[in-house]
């Protein structure tokens, strides 16, 4: 006779599945935005959920293709935020190492996310700090990696990018800021809207502190530097 199962056995069972049935989503998922563009993103869900009833709140966001995006733009924010982009597999160990040797030497511990791992965290996740978001950070990056191209991936992040408050994408800062499409740029400008990508809800393009000026300063020093794909 067959013996039967206990109830908690099948929820074991239940719960097994389930995982394996969400994963497979996620990966088909992602392979299909190898090829189709996202109407907007869980962050830009996630900050209308946060407007709630504030009538004022909008969002501007229009995809741009790599040729509107033109070639100024997204070299400056590969020299901003991830020149190792073209060489590592989403993960880049040599700044995750070097931002651990920071901590451990008594300072804080600064992020090392690659433009891989932005890309995982604003389509499919949230800003909301956790290890199980961590973990999923990491799952979507590695995917992504696998079946996407380097290209793809930079593109879907300068088109997903939050830009300031109800801004998203190049496109759409680019005009709002500047009053020119993202090809149009000049590398001043552009330096400046990669500058802001770190906290975006708090530095402005258009309206830049000395930090801001800054930081767009040494940004145009690394931009001949760096490799695109």
């Amino acid at each position: 006779m067959k013996k039967r199962r206990g109830p908690l056995a099948r929820l074991l069972r239940w719960m097994f599945w389930t995982v394996l049935l969400v994963a497979a989503l996620s990966v088909l998922l992602v392979a299909m935005l190898r090829w189709v563009d996202p109407p907007g993103s869980m962050v830009m869900l996630q900050r209308w959920i946060e407007a709630g009833d504030d009538a004022g709140y909008r969002q501007q966001h229009r995809w741009c293709d790599n040729e509107q995006l033109g070639v100024v733009l997204p070299r400056a924010v590969i020299a901003a935020e991830d020149q190792r982009f073209v060489n590592h597999y989403g993960f880049d160990l040599v700044e995750l190492k070097r931002a651990v040797a920071e901590a451990s030497d008594g300072g804080r511990l600064r992020g090392a996310s690659t433009i891989s791992q932005q890309v995982a965290k604003n389509l499919f996740l949230t800003t909301h700090r956790s290890y199980l978001r961590k973990g999923l950070e990491a799952w979507f990056t590695a995917w992504q990696e696998l079946l996407w191209s380097k290209q793809r991936i930079l593109e879907m992040h300068l088109n997903i990018a939050e830009w300031g408050p109800g801004i998203y994408g190049a496109c759409a800062a680019a005009e709002h800021y500047f009053g020119r499409p993202p090809h149009a740029l000049s590398p001043q400008q552009a330096a400046l809207m990669a500058a802001t990508l770190p906290a975006p809800l708090e530095r402005s393009p258009a309206d830049p502190g000395a930090y801001t000026r800054q930081r767009a300063a040494w940004i145009l020093e690394q931009m001949p530097r760096v490799e695109t794909p």
